[in-house]
């Protein structure tokens, strides 16, 4: 038998080994960064997810978060603008000289400090819709530098460099925003982006958003159109445009003359009429127009299709109107038929939803189906677009549809709340999701919980407000009877003026 060979086992190799120790090493170090990253990034989104507010006590404006936090003390003399709820970017106002109408800006964080350093004049871009309602553009501000005025967004990132005179918000239009150079004027999106070059002596609105076009002025004082790409839709030859527009078609005033034209400037409607108030939506139909103060309605070959006769006329869609006669809404077809009596003090059409609301004398609404079929009664208390519902109170419960006349649970409604307000025995109180009483019966009224988390509860006359567990936060102590609106955020409660968003504590 031949003499086998002993196994041997084989020598380490150290470097290996060490390589292969120090990659282990990497590995976990790179774990642990990339853990730290994430935790740190989770951290970020913890604190970019709360939601900011301008405050005013003692006559004085801070900022807290949506914890009722102070985040700026109220040691401001003028309003602190939050521009977006979302971004801790906190305007403050000082210095002011009301003889000269000079003050000074700057901007800060939610640690206080003084951010965007660079400009000389740091402000938000309001606007308005005709309710009045203010808002500011989202994502932008106007910045300043060496006189001139640009753009940057809420992260600094600049979007039109400091070159234009002036640069102010289009009245109730997103995202168009008149700007001033060399004496003349366009227009610019939120992003800084041209859209219309400043080549005019003046500009403005046309219709409801920038994609409607816009009415310019020329250097011979006469008035056009152009729309959002630039294009020339009328010739600046007119001595005015009324905002009154649609199918291509638009109204125009020469000689102290309303004139219905065509894009490219045709002549379609001269006569017959006093005003031409609403262009219908059917190409064919026609115009809303008055004469000796009663409204009809004219096609375009000049043919009167309604008398004018009514006191008011609105399309709600194509072929049916919502009309006033003695005083009184009911609403009618393009052929003048009947389809609900006049006997409302107010009609308006909700286009998504497909419904109308009209409002009877004792405030009630009669909530119309597209069959002009009464589907529900009661006081509306809200018609959200967005989750596609319906709130009424009919008699003492306030109930929940959507726009097919389905009832909903409020669980169904208010998806995220944790409470829900809840009557019995004339009292309210507060049920979670499975309706189990988490708040007793025991408060006047109340309100539903907000995106805050946080509900208005009323005793004696007095209000006050609970957390999203039903614990008391603010002991019913205010008076709010003069309140248009009651909203918390823990103790602080929204101001008088809802336009102006502030929180106060008394």
């Amino acid at each position: 038998m031949g003499k086998g060979k002993r196994y041997e086992e084989p020598k380490l190799n150290f470097k290996k080994v060490l390589a292969f120790i120090i990659a282990i090493i990497v590995v976990i170090m790179f774990v642990f960064i990339i853990q730290g990253i994430l935790t740190k990034e989770k951290a970020q989104t913890k604190i970019s997810s709360k939601d900011y507010a301008a405050i005013f006590q003692n006559n004085k404006w801070g900022v807290i978060d949506s914890s009722g936090n102070i985040i700026i003390d109220p040691s401001y003399s003028e309003m602190i603008i939050v521009p977006s709820s979302k971004n801790d970017v906190f305007l403050c106002v000082y210095d002011v000289d009301y003889e000269t109408g000079t003050y000074k800006t700057k901007a800060l964080n939610s640690k206080n400090e003084e951010i965007f350093t660079q400009y000389e004049q740091i402000e938000a871009i309001s606007n308005h819709d005709i309710n009045n309602n203010i808002w500011y553009e989202e994502n932008v501000l106007k910045v300043e530098k060496d006189g001139k005025k640009g753009l940057i967004n809420l992260s600094g990132k600049e979007l039109a460099s400091c070159q234009y005179e002036e640069i102010t918000a289009i009245e109730g239009i997103e995202n168009a925003l008149k700007v001033k150079k060399d004496g003349k004027y366009g227009v610019l999106n939120n992003e800084g982006k041209q859209v219309i070059a400043p080549e005019y002596y003046d500009i403005s609105n046309l219709g409801k958003d920038d994609k409607s076009g816009f009415i310019v002025k020329g250097e011979n004082e006469k008035y056009g159109i152009v729309d959002y790409s630039n294009q020339i839709i009328l010739e600046a030859k007119y001595d005015g445009i009324e905002k009154v527009y649609g199918n291509d078609t638009y109204v125009v005033k020469q000689e102290g003359k309303e004139l219905l034209v065509k894009k490219g400037g045709q002549e379609l409607l001269t006569e017959g009429f006093d005003e031409i108030k609403a262009i219908l939506k059917n190409a064919d139909s026609g115009i809303i127009y008055t004469a000796g103060g009663k409204y009809g309605v004219m096609n375009l070959l000049g043919e009167v299709i309604i008398e004018p006769s009514y006191e008011d006329l609105k399309e709600a869609k194509t072929g049916i109107l919502i009309a006033k006669q003695d005083g009184k809404y009911g609403i009618i077809d393009i052929q003048k038929n009947s389809k609900m009596e006049a006997n409302y003090t107010a009609i308006s059409y909700n286009e998504k939803a497909d419904i109308y609301l009209a409002e009877k004398e004792d405030y009630n609404n009669d909530i119309i189906d597209n069959a002009f079929n009464v589907r529900q009664t009661g006081l509306l208390i809200d018609l959200n677009d967005e989750k596609g519902y319906i709130e009424l109170k009919q008699g003492e419960e306030y109930k929940y549809y959507n726009f097919k006349f389905e009832e909903k649970k409020v669980t169904d409604i208010q998806t995220s709340n944790t409470l829900f307000k809840s009557k019995k025995d004339g009292k309210y109180g507060f049920v979670d999701k499975n309706g189990k009483v988490v708040v007793d019966y025991q408060y006047d009224d109340v309100t539903d919980q907000n995106s805050y988390g946080y509900a208005g509860i009323k005793k004696d006359g007095k209000w006050g407000s609970i957390d999203e567990k039903g614990k008391v936060v603010q002991e019913p102590t205010y008076d709010l009877e003069d309140y248009l609106k009651i909203d918390f955020i823990g103790r602080w409660h929204l101001g008088k003026d809802i336009n102006m968003n502030y929180y106060n504590k008394l």
